[in-house]
């Protein structure tokens, strides 16, 4: 008795199909046949990865088709859309169409696996893009001490350290700080940060946002007291003691203590 399908090209159809060949390989028998060229060519499209077996097969019967094509008779099979008994027929026009279409590529077929032009062109950016996010992990640090100046004696210091510290970017860790006195009442803030080259620009940080609107509320001017570059050795213990600094010093800690501190290390 010949297998029936019906409305191959609907979304019932379709499902019908791929729950049929769950536990099949062949739409009849143990090898492709006509049959599967049928069903094959009732197909307009190629079942989406939703149908998982029907997808599996479709792309195997096209890859036959493409390669050696089909000559097995199979055991009859039934499109009802199409009221037409398919037993011993031969390979449908549109299947004839498709294979007489891709002929001119069987040379580009590769059985072991040989990249495409596209293929190898993707793996190129990918392994370039690796390459850049390598290159780029493996910036630079630098540790930076800042002069930051008031308006006058009656600007509030904290608030001033405040507007300092809300400027947050990536690459940047603001360390200690302290206050220092410049005459006639007026104190300028010594701050410390740590800085990842590639992602942050000093002279930006001052222009672009210390000494502009809201910070500049509170500051008059930046300076830049000390640049210094800082190995992986020490990165590691100037990021961890400005976090240390931050938690629990703040304003006690030394500034000249922790410019020494680098020059020891850097020797």
């Amino acid at each position: 008795m010949a297998v029936a399908f019906a409305n191959l090209n609907a979304a019932s159809g379709l499902q019908k199909l791929n729950e049929y060949l769950l536990a099949r390989s062949y739409i009849t028998g143990y090898q492709a046949s006509k049959d599967d060229i049928a069903v094959y060519g009732s197909l307009n499209a190629p079942p989406s990865s939703e149908y998982v077996n029907a997808a599996r097969w479709y792309n195997h019967i096209d890859a036959l088709l493409r390669l050696s094509g089909i000559s097995e008779e199979g055991k009859g099979v039934k499109i009802e859309s199409s009221a037409t008994v398919l037993e011993d027929m031969p390979a449908t026009p549109a299947v004839v169409d498709k294979a007489t279409a891709d002929e001119d590529d069987d040379d580009d077929v590769d059985l072991f696996g040989e990249e495409t032009e596209e293929e190898k062109k993707a793996a190129e950016e990918r392994a370039a893009a690796v390459k850049a996010s390598a290159k780029k992990k493996e910036s630079g640090k630098s540790s930076v001490l800042l002069d930051v100046k008031p308006w006058d004696d009656e600007t509030d210091m904290k608030k001033l350290e405040e507007a300092v510290r809300s400027v947050q970017m990536d690459g940047l860790l603001w360390g200690a700080s302290k206050l220092a006195p410049v005459g006639y009442g007026i104190k300028k803030m010594q701050i410390m940060m740590t800085i990842v080259d590639d992602l942050v620009s000093v002279d930006n940080l001052i222009e672009d946002y210390l000494c502009a609107e809201p910070a500049n509320e509170y500051i008059q001017s930046c300076d830049i007291v000390a640049f210094n570059k800082i190995s992986k050795g020490l990165e590691v213990i100037l990021w961890d003691m400005s976090w240390d600094m931050n938690s629990s010093f703040s304003n006690e800690f030394s500034i000249p203590y922790a410019k020494l501190l680098h020059c020891v290390l850097c020797v």
